[in-house]
Formats: structure tokens, sequence, C-alpha cells
């Protein structure tokens, strides 16, 4: 099936602020050919963002950030800050690379000299439009620390690098609980060695 096979009655904007949420009224066809009833689904619009894991391969360590995240926050999460990979909302005619590549520079300091595409992917399709573009990019990590973020967002982020084994670690003990991380964290360590002889 594609998008021939559904029909969208009418739609209507019910939020519209730092992000948007719209109702759609649709039917579509079902495995069976017959058509479903018209049914209402409210999407949360949140477009396309990129993500990027950096990997310093000389000094074998990767450049993560923390931050407060007001998702966990409102699903009661004890701890609301998160440790994730670098990620940002595209914007208009911006390239996912080059989206990656900036929001590496604002959220720690560091610049990639060399970005590899890992996978792209819907966040939440049941219920968003989110889709990611995920990366793997080089980077120096020997100056990068301390405190960053754009004061115009309210942004408060502490940046670090640890060493691969350590981050890695942190999956398998729940301590990333962020989707796209642990997806970018889990393909550098499945691709460890090529990616070290590659960029070493």
């Amino acid at each position: 099936m594609n998008r021939d096979d559904v029909e969208i009655k009418c739609s209507k904007n019910l939020y519209r602020g730092f992000f948007e949420m719209n109702k759609y009224s649709l039917r579509h066809k079902k495995f069976d050919g017959s058509w479903s009833d018209t049914i209402s689904r409210e999407v949360f619009e949140r477009g396309a963002v990129a993500a990027v894991v950096p990997y310093d391969t000389v000094r074998d360590r990767i450049v993560l950030i923390e931050q407060f995240r007001p998702g966990p926050m409102a699903a009661g999460a004890q701890n609301p800050w998160m440790i994730e990979v670098v990620a940002g909302i595209l914007e208009p005619n911006e390239t996912p690379e080059n989206l990656a590549t900036r929001e590496t520079f604002e959220e720690t300091g560091g610049e990639l000299t060399d970005i590899l595409p890992i996978c792209a992917f819907y966040m939440a399709p049941g219920s968003s439009t989110e889709y990611c573009h995920l990366f793997c990019g080089r980077i120096d990590s020997a100056d990068i620390g301390g405190l960053h973020g754009n004061s115009d967002e309210e942004e408060d982020i502490r940046v670090f690098s640890e060493a691969s084994e350590i981050a890695f670690a942190r999956v398998s003990k729940g301590e990333i609980n962020s989707a796209f991380s642990i997806i970018a964290l889990q393909w550098l360590q499945l691709n460890y060695k090529d990616i070290r002889r590659r960029w070493i």
C-alpha cells in the first residue's frame, strides 16, 4: 500500500506554538482490500531532526551532552536530565548533514571533520511526524567540555567526553534512555572496528 490508499477528509489545527498539533479525519485501505471507517487522529507536527554521535578515534572517546528535558518530567521521571548525543531541528533549506555539523558546534564547541550517515527513522509514527536523520561524526575531543547552549533558547547543556566503553556501558545499564542516542551508540559499538580503521 502507499499514500494513494489514504483519504484525508479534513484536517484542523489544534495548537501552534513552539510545536504544532493537528487533528486529521481520514480513512485508509485495509489489508483485505476494503476501506476503514472514518477515523480521527491527533498528530504532533515535529518535522525533521538530525542527531550525531561525535566520536574521537584518536583518543577513543565519545562526546555526550546532558540537559533538562520536559518530556521525561511530564512523564514523571525522577531525573528529567538526559544524557544524549547531539541533536537539533532542521531549519528551512538546511541539509541534515549541515544541521548535524552546526548543532555539534553550537552544543559542544567542537567541529566535525567527517560525517557518516547511520540511518533515518520515525521517532513515534503512531502520533508524530518527527523524522530523525542519524549520523556518526569524527571529532577532536581534546578541548571539549564544560557548559554550553544557546542562551536565546534557554539551553543549559553540560558537555563531556568519555571512553567509548563507558558510553556503551551506559546503554546497557539504562543510564541513557533517549531513543536516538541508544540507536547511535549501539550502531557505533557494532561498527566500532570499521570506524576506527576508517578514521585513524
